[in-house]
């Protein structure tokens, strides 16, 4: 397992481009400089002890120090042993509408779009607790089963787009089905389920699926994306132009917020109805039902005894440097005289 103990100092590298950028422009203007005193040919010719090439081996020394130096700073290191660690903690699903609807733009820039920030976010603050993410329209599928490996959570969620589910409607009952089956069996751990869609079920009883699920322990919380005056549906076109999504009778499609659907969901599982908008999406309310949750030991693999590299790389900087300071920037008298191919007529 490889890390980077300081990844942010990897920015630095950002200076290698910039110093070959002023490597040649300062080369050209050299060249300009010289031109001003005649023909250049005759100038090197005048300059025995001048060396083209030797600049430039300088320079990639330079710059071979500087990325191995960035990266010792950037702490490379490489984890050796794999452990099974307890941590306290609880199991949270996360069921993510993709319905086109989800496009609509009543919340910017599109109500999918701030759902996946939503829950970027949120996992910035779990710490232990076990994380999954379901994506659902007409039919629902697993994004990422559970795990507490927050970094490849944000990964996944942003590649998630409408496309991602075929079939296209709002199934949540079949949402919250596979959330169930999808939680830990025969553990006292709390488990909570949180919803994020427009609300506009077009194709099951989700509020029975609710009352199943509290049945099994789950709480579900339900936030709600959109307003209740609703939104038009854009799809963009490849050309670039945006059209609106009608119905079979040419009239513009409004997606509007159910409110008391989520609300009746929430209410059959114990839960909590936030409604989002344009300023906030409610994360502060969710996460105090989240710090209620009763925590159980989880059992995790982690990577431990991390070694730290970054010595050899400071070596090997270090080599760069010395040879660069060696070789001289002009060619020596020696060589400058010595002419293998010399003819004497």
């Amino acid at each position: 397992m490889f890390r980077f103990g300081n990844p942010e100092y990897l920015y630095l590298l950002i200076i290698i481009p910039a110093l070959i950028i002023l490597f040649f422009v300062s080369e050209y203007y050299k060249k300009q400089a010289l031109k001003k005193f005649g023909d250049i040919n005759i100038l090197e010719e005048l300059m025995p002890l001048v060396s083209k090439s030797k600049p430039l081996i300088k320079l990639i020394l330079v710059l071979s120090a500087i990325f191995t130096i960035v990266f010792a700073l950037s702490d490379p290191q490489f984890g050796s042993k794999l452990e099974k660690v307890k941590k306290k903690g609880s199991e949270i699903i996360i069921a993510l509408d993709v319905s086109n609807s989800m496009l609509s733009e009543d919340i910017q820039p599109n109500r999918l779009e701030r759902a996946k920030q939503a829950i970027s976010k949120l996992t910035e603050r779990l710490e232990n607790d076990r994380l999954g993410i379901i994506v659902f329209a007409g039919d629902s599928y697993i994004q990422v089963p559970m795990t507490t490996d927050y970094a490849a959570v944000k990964v996944f969620i942003s590649s998630i787009n409408t496309n991602i589910v075929s079939k296209q409607g709002t199934a949540i009952g079949s949402a919250i089905n596979l959330a169930v089956n999808s939680f830990t069996p025969e553990t006292e751990m709390d488990k909570a389920l949180i919803i994020i869609t427009d609300g506009e079920n077009h194709e099951d009883d989700a509020v029975a699926a609710a009352e199943l699920a509290s049945e099994k322990g789950i709480t579900i919380h339900t936030i709600g994306m959109g307003s209740v005056d609703g939104a038009p549906i854009p799809i963009r076109k490849e050309n670039g132009q945006t059209i609106f999504q009608k119905d079979n009778e040419g009239n513009v499609v409004v997606s509007k917020l159910d409110q008391a659907a989520l609300q009746q969901i929430a209410s059959a599982a114990n839960g909590i109805f936030i409604r989002a908008n344009n300023t906030q999406i409610g994360l502060n309310k969710l996460f105090e039902q989240i710090n209620k949750m009763e925590k159980q030991e989880i059992e995790t693999k982690v990577f431990t005894e991390f070694e730290h590299r970054f010595q050899y790389l400071l070596g090997l900087a270090f080599i760069f440097l010395v040879i660069d300071f060696i070789i001289p920037e002009r060619k020596s008298k020696w060589f400058a005289n010595f002419k293998l191919f010399k003819i004497n007529v």
